[in-house]
């Protein structure tokens, strides 16, 4: 009887993907959409361009906004389309803090692909959504769709509902 109890309480547990350590989730981020068509906004101490490679390095307090969402680095590399029509991506490193709405993410390192829309976060991953929190490897957030897959040693502290009082 002991066997058959451990075992139907194994089988519910595996059946809740999110308690634990589980390899993959999938979670809401941001309050909206996000459109990654809007301006780029950088704010930094330092910037030095190269016009043979087609980047801008931004360094110290990178501010970077768009839309609703904002991204601090302490060191942001800019990669321009090669026709120099506009952005095509992103680098931010030194420990990057990813924002929009009430959602917030970190990392040591992200890149956004402004055309798709997708920011990869990667390494030590923190995710704080009110109070939950995950952490990961590696999340990529999908800013068009307003959500994230989070992969790599996903955590996450469930905590059960607490009871109202009834009067």
């Amino acid at each position: 009887m002991i066997r058959l109890s451990c075992l139907v309480f194994s089988l519910l547990l595996a059946g809740l993907p999110s308690v634990g350590h589980a390899q993959s989730a999938q979670v809401a981020f941001g309050d909206s959409q996000q459109d990654s068509n809007l301006p780029v906004e950088v704010v930094s101490e330092v910037l030095n361009v190269n016009e043979n490679d087609g980047t801008a390095i931004f360094t110290g307090n990178v501010i970077v906004g768009q839309g609703e969402m904002r991204l601090w680095a302490p060191r942001v590399e800019v990669i321009y389309k090669q026709d120099q029509s506009g952005i095509e991506s992103l680098h931010a490193t030194g420990g990057v803090t990813l924002v929009s709405g009430e959602d917030a993410a970190e990392a040591r390192e992200a890149d956004y692909n402004i055309d798709t829309g997708m920011i990869e976060m990667e390494g030590e991953v923190l995710l704080v959504q009110g109070p939950q929190t995950l952490t990961s490897d590696k999340m990529v957030v999908d800013t068009r769709a307003g959500t994230a897959q989070m992969t790599g040693r996903v955590k996450t502290v469930l905590q059960p509902q607490q009871q109202q009082p009834q009067d």
